[in-house]
C-alpha cells in the first residue's frame, strides 16, 4: 500500500505516492527525475547520493523516502540560481575538482554543508567534512583547493 510523501525538493512543494521500502535516492531520481543524486554503493559508504535534508548532508541511498515526509530536501540541481551555478559547483570546475565527475554531487553537496555551518573552515575542517565522499579519481586535493576557495571569497 502506498503512502502519500510531501515534502520540499529543491524549494518546491512535492508531494507523491510513495511505497514504504522505497529509498529517498529512488524517489528523487526514478520518481521525481532529479538524477543529480547519484547510486554508487546503494549501501551509504561511498556519499554519491549525499542530500541536504533540512539543511543537514544525509545519504539519501539509507534513508526511506517516508523519512522525509514533511521536510526539507535539497539536491545539487537545487542549488542552481536559474542557470547560473552555485559558486561551489564554479570553483569545482576552475579548480579541476571534477573528474569522472560521479562523486562531484555528493561531495559539493557535502561541502555546501560545511559552509553554512562553518563559512571559513580549514583544510583538516574541510577533509572532515566530506570524509564520507569517496572519490576514485581525483586524490582529493583539488576538491579541498575548490572548498577553501570559496570559503575565502
Amino acid at each position: 500500500m502506498k503512502h502519500i510523501l510531501q515534502m520540499v525538493v529543491n524549494n518546491e512543494n512535492v508531494e507523491i505516492a510513495v511505497e514504504p521500502w522505497w529509498t529517498l535516492l529512488d524517489v528523487l531520481r526514478d520518481q521525481i527525475e532529479l538524477t543529480g543524486s547519484k547510486k554508487g554503493c546503494d549501501h551509504g559508504d561511498c556519499g554519491a547520493c549525499t542530500v541536504l535534508l533540512d539543511g543537514q548532508p544525509v545519504v539519501s541511498c539509507n534513508m526511506l523516502a517516508v523519512q522525509a515526509n514533511g521536510r526539507s530536501v535539497t539536491t545539487i540541481e537545487g542549488l542552481l540560481s536559474g542557470s547560473r551555478l552555485h559558486p561551489l559547483q564554479q570553483a569545482f570546475v576552475e579548480h579541476g575538482a571534477v573528474q569522472c565527475g560521479f562523486c562531484t554531487p555528493g561531495m559539493i553537496i557535502s561541502a555546501v554543508a560545511l559552509l553554512n555551518e562553518n563559512p571559513s573552515p580549514n583544510e583538516d575542517e574541510v577533509r572532515a567534512a566530506i570524509q564520507g565522499n569517496l572519490c576514485r579519481c581525483t586524490g582529493y586535493s583539488k576538491i579541498v583547493e575548490a572548498i577553501l576557495s570559496v570559503a575565502k571569497a
